[in-house]
C-alpha cells in the first residue's frame, strides 16, 4: 500500500454507517412563508440506532404525535406497526401545512447519537 492510500484509509474510517435526518419545521403562518426549526428526525439501520430517533424543542406543536410515530408507540396508531425505515418515510412524506419536513439529507457517521446531538445544537435550539 502507498503511502498515500495509507493516509486516505486512515482519513476515512470504514466503521461509518449511512445515515439519513431531516428537520420538521412549524410553519405558523403559511401565506408568509414563516419556518420554525422544531424536531431532527435520523435514522441509521446499521448501527441499530432506534429508528428513527428524534430531538423536538420543548413544545414544540405536533411534538407528541410525531414522538410517538418514530418510537413505534402502540398510541401511534398503525404507523406505529411498520418497520423503522417506514417509519422514517412516514414522518418525513409531506403531509400538512403546519409541519413541514425538509429534504432528507444522508451521509456517513460513526456515532448517530452525536450527529443527532450536533444537528439539534446548529439547526434547532434558540442560541444562548
Amino acid at each position: 500500500m502507498s503511502p498515500s492510500c495509507w493516509a486516505a484509509s486512515k482519513r476515512w474510517p470504514v466503521t461509518s454507517s449511512p445515515v439519513a435526518y431531516a428537520l420538521l419545521r412549524v410553519v405558523p403562518r403559511v401565506e408568509r412563508g414563516e419556518r420554525i426549526n422544531a424536531a431532527v428526525v435520523l435514522f441509521c439501520r446499521q448501527l441499530g440506532f432506534p429508528g428513527p430517533a428524534r430531538r423536538a424543542r420543548r413544545a414544540a406543536p405536533g411534538g407528541t404525535g410525531a414522538r410517538a410515530r418514530a418510537a413505534g408507540a402502540a398510541a401511534a396508531g398503525p404507523v406505529a406497526d411498520r418497520e423503522p425505515s417506514e417509519r422514517f418515510g412516514w414522518i418525513v412524506a409531506p403531509s400538512s401545512t403546519m409541519i413541514q419536513p425538509s429534504a432528507v439529507h444522508t451521509g456517513l457517521v460513526q456515532d448517530p447519537e452525536a450527529l443527532l446531538e450536533h444537528l439539534m445544537a446548529t439547526l434547532v435550539r434558540a442560541p444562548g
